[in-house]
């Protein structure tokens, strides 16, 4: 089967978070089960410099704002999946990130820059831009390549399917609704049983209406985003689908992840040999500036966006909990100002206990989870989750809220699942610094036994979470929508 996946990031060439992780491994994987698989990416320099071996289709302008377009065919570096790439100097070449500008503003022409992304991936699909492929199924990730639906949608005689998955239901791509014209698509589309949404255009409302079949990346979330309390203002969209959404696990790339053959570690590791899970620690402690004078004292790490979405609020409350246990706290990461400015006054009030690197670098990602003993993810809300995977593969116990993806990794070191051998990590329910401070306490208590500590880890990095089996679920899907055809 012939499938175009289209996104607005891709690891390792552009990444603000996990969805460019799945867009650099779900392809890939989608590829060894026999699927034909392609990208469709939007121009930035670090995409347009990168893709290798890049050959001009067709050009093209003005569309959206812009006088030249060209799509441009080439292959990802390592892993050779073909990519289209929309070179729209106009739109996408410029500094900053891919949503926003070095100041942290959003890029007052993103409507352009997202709507261009969707027609072009609409009309690859719809077999006008390249007359030497065409896909039989459009797959459109978040709300950034959303449009590429409506645009199929809007087209009388589309015969090709489309998939929308959500990543995040909590950034919808909202738009003043007198930008609508510049879309080109028919009026009624800008009706509340379109586009509309209060007042304003959604992005992500016109995947959750035009798509063929709608995804998450948890079963969990796919069920949650249907509340109220979860559904950001969608729910009742999503409700309408019925059945028409699904949640299918991300997994983890196993060979950017792997504690056996990591490069960037101070030492290498497997579950059969945990020797180097420890240098790591020492290393991480003697990086960060942390007290190395007790080197069983149990390290916390957090690696993550600085949001309320990740809970790291609470981690600041359950903090002089986490200190008086005699634990260490580690967090690398870059967000929200005010929790940037907590944590750095948290880390200069306890020096040598807790540390903060406020940046993603992701090489110092792996060296902050290798080294830690718990990697701490108490998000209010998480689709997936990643970081908790990564945790599992190195050894790093989560400790997690059981909601989405979080609750159907995880399995808590309670009573019963303990006894059978199930626990991989430490989970609580009410997103509060007490419900955080009780999960800590019950992990530091397990830590300060050796033995029952490492049958946890091993457990933990025995979980088989690769991309094989959701690439599977994603094959099972698309065979679905068109017809059961093998």
């Amino acid at each position: 089967m012939r499938v175009l996946h289209v996104a607005a990031e891709v690891f390792p060439l552009v990444k603000t978070g996990g969805l460019a992780d799945v867009v650099g491994a779900l392809p890939q994987a989608l590829v060894r089960q026999g699927a034909d698989v392609r990208l469709v990416l939007p121009g930035y320099p670090a995409i347009a410099d990168a893709v290798l071996h890049q050959k001009t289709v067709v050009e093209l302008g003005p569309l959206f704002g812009a006088g030249r377009i060209a799509l441009r065919l080439g292959t990802m570096p390592h892993s050779h999946v073909p990519a289209y790439v929309v070179d729209a100097p106009w739109l996408y070449r410029r500094g900053g990130g891919p949503y926003q500008a070095a100041d942290g503003s959003e890029w007052p022409d993103n409507l352009q820059r997202f709507a261009l992304l969707g027609w072009m991936a609409a009309h690859l699909a719809g077999g006008e831009l390249d007359a030497s492929w065409q896909p039989e199924l459009l797959h459109a990730h978040d709300w950034h390549a959303a449009m590429a639906c409506a645009y199929l949608a809007a087209h009388p005689a589309n015969a090709v399917r489309s998939v929308f998955t959500v990543h995040n239901l909590a950034y919808q791509g909202l738009f003043p609704s007198h930008e609508f014209a510049q879309l080109g698509l028919p009026l009624a589309f800008m009706q509340s049983h379109g586009v509309e949404y209060h007042g304003q255009l959604s992005f992500m409302k016109a995947g959750l209406k035009y798509a063929s079949r709608i995804t998450t990346v948890s079963p969990t979330y796919a069920r949650e985003i249907a509340t109220h309390e979860f559904g950001c203002g969608l729910d009742g969209v999503i409700r309408s689908r019925g059945g028409e959404v699904s949640g299918i696990l991300n997994g983890v790339d196993g060979t950017v992840w792997d504690p056996a053959g990591d490069s960037g570690l101070a030492a290498r590791y497997s579950a059969a040999d945990l020797a180097g899970k420890l240098r790591n620690k020492a290393a991480l402690r003697q990086e960060m500036g942390l007290d190395e004078a007790k080197p069983s004292a149990p390290l916390f790490g957090v690696v993550s966006r600085l949001t309320a979405q990740k809970g790291l609020d609470l981690v600041l409350a359950a903090l002089p909990a986490l200190l008086r246990q005699g634990a260490q706290l580690v967090v690398q990461g870059s967000g929200d100002p005010v929790l940037e400015a907590a944590f750095s006054a948290a880390a200069h009030a306890n020096p040598g206990q807790v540390a903060l690197r406020a940046a993603y670098d992701e090489a110092l990602a792996h060296r902050v989870i290798a080294g830690s003993d718990v990697i701490l993810v108490p998000s209010r809300f998480e689709p997936c989750g990643l970081t908790q995977l990564y945790g599992l593969r190195y050894g790093t116990l989560p400790l997690v809220r059981r909601v989405g993806g979080l609750a159907d990794t995880v399995v808590d070191a309670d009573e019963a699942a303990l006894r059978e051998g199930r626990a991989t990590g430490f989970a609580f329910d009410a997103a509060t610094p007490a419900a955080l401070e009780a999960a800590i306490e019950r992990a530091v208590r397990a830590h300060a036994q050796p033995e029952s500590w490492r049958r946890l880890m091993r457990t933990a990095m025995a979980q088989d979470f690769s991309w094989n089996g959701s690439a599977a679920g994603y094959v099972a899907l698309y065979r679905r929508l068109l017809g059961g055809r093998e």
